[in-house]
């Protein structure tokens, strides 16, 4: 199960805020909306001059493929585990 990284109960974040006396910045001028393409045409050019298969990529993953160790049993035993030790879903009654 992946935790999420963020609080779960945002009102209470909310209620201190309030309780210090602090209120959040605001812009002083409402902004009319505005939408730039500069940067994904940036990224498309780059990735347009990438090739579309990189050879060395390829062999490495061809020679893990090959090796009869890969992945270490250590992994598969720890995800192993980490698949026994999650919830299962299918049994979620909420």
């Amino acid at each position: 199960m992946i935790s999420s990284t963020s609080p779960s109960d945002k009102s209470a974040r909310a209620d201190a805020l309030g309780a210090a006396g602090q209120q959040p910045a605001r812009s002083r001028a409402p902004r009319s909306d505005h939408l730039s393409t500069d940067s994904a045409r940036v990224l498309n050019e780059a990735l347009a001059g990438q090739p579309e298969i990189r050879p060395e990529v390829l062999e490495r993953a061809r020679a893990l493929a090959a090796d009869p160790s890969y992945p270490p049993a250590e992994v598969i035993r720890s995800v192993g585990a980490m698949i026994l030790a999650s919830p299962d879903l299918s049994e979620d009654e909420s």
